[in-house]
């Protein structure tokens, strides 16, 4: 099986295609020339992707533990210690039972509340009181910083309170805003762990072992794990491939397509290389091992993973900025508010309580909540709809993309042979794809599966074919019904002089169909027109695009004439073929000079630069290794609706952080001067009792909020 000339899922679109029996998305001499090798070598240059073994899902797990889970179970065990260490706090906080209007004071209760402040100041306030010396150091004050302040300065004012002299204790703040805080940070951490887990999916369906050839020739099944570089592999037909490696014996078509999203098989043969996760054809193939350890496909799935977890959004990072503004505020109307009612009337204690209050209300709890109870819920809206998103910086800046350029194959197409056209010529349609369908189901080639896909979805007969054979070079051979049947390209005819339409055959050509003629002896029976078919819901995914104000463009390595074809039908007007790999991150380049912000959708090898270059990029299916680690966001489907299905998304998430940011940080600007006493003598001030209800009021607005969140 040659594939050499049909373009495949984007892995350089202008080497690495089919070829079957006739013509492919290249011109008619080509075509003609190619034809000669249906069953050839197949060029797998573009296919050294160097992936390596796969780990088996246990050394998965652990790995996964090893960093972000483990971050993620200490923030949850902080919260929930700290949260039962709240509980008696606030019941024994003077000013939370004058509150409800309660009395459980009891001698020595202002000692045991100092005991458990500590305690929960310590421990619960460990992660952000570290954060906040890196923030320092780094001479950035944010989140961090602004947080281990008001904690800092609540729990030293009210443990002077209760040690020295009899003042207003802010424990109850502290503890409040300490289990928030721990709240917020447990629940983004969690929603960005949990939008990865389809990838532990593609771990489960890993093969726990293999069947290793040991040098006396003799075959054992070993664990997949004890795997290392130079072993010798069985892989026996219909088995899933559990580790990389390079084919020495046999031949043998493979499924890809959890893996790179390809789904038309691809011939192995000696010296190529195959895929850990992919599954076996028909063949035996016996290969070598070449990859283990960091250098497997998986870890670097894994690596992907963790700069998901880790990556920080860019209205997080705006949400430190307010923070920073609330720290040098909070630090200045603190002081300013001490030092003046110090002037005006002499009363330490009333002049630090003023200024620990406009502190700590400088410090709103719903800050806290106000972009991870958005992340969690766009997080799970996301992965209903098998959305990954590695970069949420990107994710979030998709909303001012002004353009989407769509690689072709696997992406606007579906990757895998359909019929488009049957010319019937000395029998009727049915007659004649009964006969190729009987031919083509002896075959594993991508171009037999499709009609053989037709065949059944038209419940034809299967009849019994004779002395079938496949002859490299020229097509499929064998007697139907007693009658000898040939299937071949239009150069085997033209070898032949048999004649043929050849304005008919070009044009087909043209639209970059591959076409194949079926021959009773010598006598032309009629051809068949397949070609790549378009997705059904790529039309309606640009149309939607078009309602967004967002241009579609394609970007494909495939020739003009096809590209074209597939162009009109889906009314992309901006079509851009024949570019190669380097060159399609030159037209992102320039396309985003002339339209904006860009988002490049793809799923190759070829489409990395472009993917790199482009503002936001896209990969479309499990695509390549090379693809998803330049890539923002993962489809987890190879839906193109998905893409508008993102950048809906992207806008409703960017527009509820914003609204949640500023109900977070919007009360301040009345509550600071309030707490402050600039209108005392209208008999206005914020108690302690009235921050705590305008903070907990805020803190429900926010959630509520964020609870809210839809795609229009």
């Amino acid at each position: 099986m040659d594939h050499t000339n049909h373009e495949h899922n984007g892995h350089n679109e202008q080497k690495g295609k089919n070829e079957h029996h006739g013509p492919s998305h290249t011109n008619a001499t080509e075509k003609e020339a190619d034809v000669q090798e249906r069953h050839g070598s197949h060029d797998q240059q573009e296919k050294n992707f160097d992936h390596g073994s796969h780990e088996t899902h246990e050394s998965h797990k652990s790995h996964e533990n090893h960093d972000h889970t483990s971050m993620v179970n200490d923030f949850k065990v902080r919260f929930f210690v700290s949260l039962l260490i709240t509980v008696p706090i606030l019941l024994l906080s003077p000013m939370i039972q004058m509150f409800l209007g309660i009395d459980f004071s009891f001698p020595g209760d202002h000692y045991l509340l100092f005991f458990l402040s500590t305690v929960l100041f310590v421990y619960g306030g460990k992660p952000f009181l570290t954060g906040s010396v890196k923030e320092l150091k780094e001479k950035t004050p944010g989140m961090m910083t602004l947080i281990s302040l008001a904690i800092i300065v609540a729990y030293l004012y009210s443990s002077i309170s209760v040690i020295f002299f009899d003042g207003i204790e802010f424990f109850w703040e502290l503890a409040t805003l300490i289990v928030i805080m721990l709240l917020g940070h447990w629940i983004e951490m969690k929603s960005v762990q949990g939008a990865s887990r389809s990838l532990e999916e593609l771990v489960k369906l890993m093969p726990e072992e293999a069947h290793l050839i040991r040098e006396n020739g003799e075959i054992s099944d070993v664990p997949v794990s004890t795997l290392k570089s130079g072993d010798r592999i069985l892989i026996k037909p219909g088995e899933k491939i559990p580790v990389d490696g390079v084919v020495f014996d046999g031949i043998s078509s493979v499924n890809e397509s959890m893996i790179t999203g390809e789904s038309v098989p691809v011939e192995k043969g000696r010296g190529d290389v195959v895929i850990g996760g992919s599954i076996n054809g028909e063949g035996i193939i016996k290969f070598t091992v070449n990859r283990v350890g960091q250098e497997t496909f998986l870890s670097q799935v894994m690596k992907l993973v963790r700069e998901a977890q880790s990556s920080k959004s860019k209205t997080q990072r705006l949400a430190d900025k307010a923070a920073g503004w609330l720290f040098y505020i909070a630090v200045s109307a603190g002081t300013i508010t001490f030092l003046a009612w110090m002037a005006v009337t002499g009363d330490l204690g009333y002049a630090m309580e003023r200024a620990v209050t406009v502190i700590i209300i400088s410090c709103p709890h719903a800050l806290g909540l106000a972009i991870p109870l958005v992340t969690a819920v766009s997080a799970g809206i996301g992965a209903k709809k098998g959305l990954l998103i590695r970069n949420r910086a990107a994710f979030e800046n998709a909303r001012t993309i002004s353009t989407v350029v769509f690689d072709k194959t696997g992406t606007l197409t579906e990757g895998e042979f359909g019929i488009t056209d049957i010319h019937a010529i000395a029998v009727t349609q049915d007659e004649l794809l009964e006969i190729v369908y009987a031919l083509e189901a002896q075959s594993e080639h991508p171009i037999a599966k499709g009609i053989v896909r037709v065949g059944r979805m038209r419940n034809l007969p299967l009849k019994e074919v004779v002395n079938y054979q496949n002859i490299t070079g020229m097509g499929l051979k064998g007697q139907v019904e007693g009658k000898e049947i040939m299937i071949a390209g239009p150069a085997y005819l033209r070898t032949e002089q048999i004649l043929f339409d050849e304005g008919d055959y070009e044009k087909l050509a043209q639209e970059g169909k591959t076409v194949i003629f079926v021959l009773e002896g010598k006598k032309l029976l009629g051809l068949i027109a397949l070609s790549d078919m378009v997705k059904e819901d790529a039309k309606e995914a640009v149309e939607r695009l078009k309602e967004m104000n967002i241009d579609s463009y394609m970007l494909t390595g495939d020739n003009r004439r096809v590209a074209a074809y597939v162009g009109e039908q889906l009314n992309i007007t901006q079509v851009y073929a024949e570019v190669l790999p380097q060159e399609k991150a030159e037209k992102i380049e320039e396309i985003q000079k002339t339209k904006g912000r860009v988002a490049m959708t793809g799923d190759g090898v070829n489409d990395a630069p472009a993917l790199a270059k482009s503002d936001l990029g896209i990969a479309i299916g499990a695509g390549t290794d090379v693809a998803i680690e330049t890539a923002d966001i993962i489809l987890v489907k190879s839906n193109p609706l998905d893409v508008v299905y993102l950048l809906k998304l992207s806008r409703a998430t960017y527009r509820k952080m914003i609204q949640n940011l500023i109900w977070a940080t919007g009360y301040n600007a009345i509550a600071l001067p309030l707490a402050a006493g600039v209108l005392i003598n209208q008999g206005i001030v914020i108690s302690p009792a009235l921050g705590a209800v305008l903070m907990s009021l805020s803190t429900i607005v926010v959630a509520i909020n964020a609870r809210l969140l839809k795609i229009e």
